[in-house]
């Protein structure tokens, strides 16, 4: 079996690129050792980074963490999509510290990705692990492949969102965590 920045130099060459020359000799390296951030999710657990949970302080009011930055690969073209998420519940007896919301979402967005599995992927895990009365994510991207091929379209963003618990059963309460996050 090759190993890995073999396989990018050939890459190289079918690009029609001199993997030889100056700028490109150790181009294959590098693009080995950014995958390991690039993909880190993988090697993550969404588990371990919701384990450690507060019920003195815990509220019965909305939690919210907004413009959570992440970037990601697209799974379909690998090429990357970034943007922001949002992320809101309402606990039932315990919270969670709001840097383990932003790692939650960067676990899901080291990956390859779709944006909208990546969404359903944060409010599951947050379903499971802290098991809230609801849960609210909206996550707003550029996708890269819409605008550097394809179509090219530059001013696009996708929306997306997962909504559990009373944020999905109950409209008014969907409708207030909504605002909130638009706010």
């Amino acid at each position: 079996m090759k190993n890995y920045p073999d396989l990018i130099r050939e890459v190289l060459v079918a690009i029609g690129e001199d993997p030889d020359r100056e700028g490109l000799k150790d181009t294959p390296k590098r693009v080995v050792k950014s995958w390991s951030e690039l993909y880190a999710g993988y090697m993550q657990k969404p588990a371990d980074i919701l384990s450690t949970v507060f019920e003195d302080g815990a509220c019965d009011e909305v939690v919210i963490l907004k413009n959570i930055a992440f970037s990601s690969m697209c799974e379909h073209h690998m090429i990357p999509f970034i943007g922001v998420a949002h992320i809101a519940y309402l606990p039932a007896g315990k919270v969670v510290g709001l840097s383990k919301l932003a790692r939650l979402t960067e676990c899901f967005a080291r990956r390859l990705q779709i944006q909208e599995k990546m969404t359903a992927q944060i409010a599951n895990a947050i379903e499971e692990h802290l098991k809230p009365k609801g849960i609210a994510v909206v996550v707003e991207a550029h996708h890269q492949c819409m605008s550097a091929r394809g179509i090219k379209k530059q001013a696009t963003t996708m929306v997306t969102s997962a909504m559990r618990g009373v944020f999905r059963e109950d409209q008014a309460a969907r409708s207030e965590v909504l605002a909130l996050l638009k706010a």
